[in-house]
């Protein structure tokens, strides 16, 4: 306002003296409040009025132009979501995706479902760009996590269509890693269906299409791995590994180590004992062992990724003709509880190696996982 009344009394051809006397206001009082040293109240404005009179620029209304900028701002920047509220959805979803390795994946879905409904709520609420950006990101991790969720459980359209959502929010938003991410899970999905070619042409679009200093890019280059693994490709699946290995060999840990997309370095060794074992060599074994005993020490209890690693060894010790120990370990991993329908098909594969060398163990296994996942 200050300039405002500065340029309509040099309009009028006025010096700041000129104006002292029309308003009774001193010099320096005026140059103060031109300046924007002083707060301006309304009777100065008065003063300035009558002084200089209703042909000054004071009373000029502004152009179309200006006010419908001025009405534009006050839009953009108007917000009925109060500074902490994105905040805390953000930390949720973080929150969600941290518990998903201990957290049965039916129980997470109820709390994912119900934070999806609370941003449905917002995504209605006047926002600012900022806010509706966040939002949009926000939620396309929480439909990425749902869709995770709807794998593990073998709801397939569920996990298409929650993954399809989560992917055009990465668009709308232009979040490459989520729309990376998007890719990654989709292939671990085709992985798990036998699809072993469609899940390592997904991982290398992943690849092209992350930060290459994201989690997202990592997760996606050991997923063709394992893909590659599947198809016998030992040449790739060896290339995989060693690019997996150079990414992760500065890697520091992260602040939550057990959050789904936050790769944590400790996971690759668990990585590279799947993938070895599915590619048949004889090192996926003492890989396979030194993950479970680091485990073992861990100080945070991970049954998910015991349960894993345990399927990881008994596979390997099938290779390695000891089906006694194999049936021993596959037990371990069926009797946990922690396994979910999307790694039905290793306990079977697993299952079936023994059988070949020891029919009553593999039929014991067998038996277990009928009793406890009779579902």
């Amino acid at each position: 306002m200050g300039a405002q009344l500065r340029a309509a009394r040099e309009a009028a051809g006025l010096s700041l003296s000129a104006m002292a006397t029309r308003t009774h206001y001193s010099k320096p009082l005026l140059g103060m409040l031109e300046n924007g040293q002083r707060q301006i109240r309304p009777e100065h404005v008065s003063a300035y009025a009558d002084a200089l009179g209703v042909g000054s620029t004071l009373f000029v209304e502004p152009s179309d132009g200006e006010r419908a900028a001025a009405e534009w701002t006050q839009r953009v920047a108007a917000s009925d979501i109060s500074g902490d509220t994105l905040e805390r959805l953000e930390l949720a979803a973080d929150d969600l995706a941290a518990d998903y390795p201990t957290t049965p994946p039916g129980e997470l879905l109820v709390r994912i479902r119900q934070h999806l409904g609370y941003a449905g709520r917002l995504m209605d609420s006047r926002k600012t760009l900022t806010q509706h950006r966040r939002l949009l990101v926000t939620v396309g991790w929480l439909e990425l996590l749902a869709s995770t969720c709807h794998i593990d459980f073998g709801e397939l359209p569920a996990a298409a269509a929650r993954g399809h959502l989560a992917w055009d929010l990465a668009n709308e938003a232009g979040h490459r890693e989520i729309a990376a991410w998007c890719l990654e899970t989709r292939a671990w999905q085709q992985l798990t269906a036998g699809e072993f070619k469609t899940a390592a042409e997904l991982s290398r679009t992943a690849q092209s299409l992350a930060p290459e200093d994201s989690s997202a890019f990592i997760q996606a280059t050991a997923q063709e791995g394992r893909a590659l693994a599947r198809l016998g490709d030992t040449k790739g699946t060896y290339g995989a590994l060693q690019r997996v290995a150079r990414l992760v060999s500065g890697l520091s840990i992260p602040d939550r180590p057990e959050h789904h997309f936050r790769y944590d370095p400790a996971k690759s060794d668990a990585y590279v004992a799947t993938t070895l074992a599915w590619l048949g060599d004889p090192a996926a074994e003492s890989y396979a062992r030194h993950v479970l005993a680091d485990l073992a020490r861990a100080a945070s209890v991970r049954p998910r990724r015991i349960a894993s690693a345990n399927l990881d060894l008994g596979l390997a010790l099938v290779a390695a003709n000891k089906p006694d120990e194999a049936a021993n370990v596959a037990l371990a991993a069926v009797e946990s509880r922690r396994l979910v329908p999307s790694n039905y098909w290793r306990v079977s594969e697993v299952v079936s190696g023994i059988e070949h060398r020891d029919a009553a163990d593999a039929a014991t296994v067998r038996e277990a996982f009928r009793d406890t996942y009779r579902t």
